[in-house]
């Protein structure tokens, strides 16, 4: 069959030109007035002439900047024990709904309850309902047992902010490894039951080869979107142990009104999520090659 000319797929391709436009000036213009702004000097207070060019001079800046450096440190812990906490904990409720038992459908649904709340208003619920130091129900329960309050928050502030992370994305992990695990081969587990292998062992050489894909798959967007967490940190714990770079990024933008430095750490981070992306959808590129192998 003759492949159609270049001007003939252009033909076909023209009515979707004036969305496309649409989209890449709604989309790329902001993005490339940010790059511009982030290679001037540019404070809304005291730049009284505008932005200043000065080039690749605030990269530098924010990558000596001592504050910076904290706040992409404080990201990487937040990220890393939000991710591998969710992933844990999405693990073993998928693990537990995937079983055979009455109601399953009322629990599945109320363990994904917590993804779909608005994270202002998690970060609200766990301040003040679950972590309060006076009337937090965390503290009451550990109250039962003889343990005085603690201000976990004020204390712990980061580990606070990773159990509400946790809280939060658990079930987003869980809904991938359910989908994974389900998809798995009943007859191969059976098989394995005959041969005498235990649970564990079957879960070690099938199950978790089977569901590897997935997880690398529910690790790679979890950490795109924990780290932009925003929301918990700025309701829920502000402050120098907890700031990471969403949060950083909105004190240098928004109260010092440092909009070159500013649009420098934005587009650091930009580069650093669609690195993740690009590796995440690399993932879902082979995990989808791999189910189509097996359904053939």
């Amino acid at each position: 069959m003759k492949k159609p000319s270049f001007w003939a797929r252009t033909k076909l391709a023209f009515p979707l030109y004036p969305m496309m436009i649409v989209v890449l000036l709604v989309s790329q213009l902001p993005f490339v007035i940010t790059i511009w702004y982030s290679l001037n000097d540019w404070n809304l207070v005291t730049s009284r002439s505008g932005p200043e060019f000065v080039g690749l001079e605030n990269y530098a800046t924010i990558f000596t900047e001592p504050e910076f450096l904290q706040a992409a440190w404080n990201t990487i812990v937040m990220t890393v024990g939000g991710v591998l906490a969710s992933f844990v904990l999405g693990l073993m409720l998928a693990l537990l709904v995937n079983r055979e038992f009455r109601g399953r459908g009322i629990v599945r649904t109320l363990l994904i309850i917590p993804f779909l709340v608005l994270p202002a208003a998690t970060a609200l619920l766990w301040k003040n309902t679950m972590l309060g130091t006076t009337y937090g129900i965390v503290n009451w329960a550990i109250g039962l047992v003889g343990i005085p309050a603690v201000d976990w928050l004020g204390q712990y502030p980061m580990l606070s902010v990773i159990i509400i992370l946790t809280w939060q994305w658990s079930p987003f992990f869980m809904l991938i490894l359910l989908a994974g695990l389900q998809s798995e081969d009943p007859s191969t587990i059976e098989a394995a039951k005959v041969d005498g292998a235990g649970a564990f062992a079957r879960f070690r050489e099938l199950t978790w080869r089977h569901l590897r894909p997935y997880s690398e798959l529910s690790i790679v967007l979890g950490t795109i979107y924990i780290i932009q967490t925003f929301d918990i940190v700025y309701l829920a714990a502000p402050g120098s142990a907890t700031t990471n770079i969403p949060y950083y990024l909105y004190q240098r933008a928004f109260r010092g009104l440092e909009i070159g430095q500013a649009s420098a750490m934005a587009v650091v981070v930009l580069i650093a999520t669609l690195i993740i992306a690009s590796i995440g959808l690399r993932v879902a590129s082979n995990l989808l090659k791999t189910t189509e192998g097996r359904a053939s």
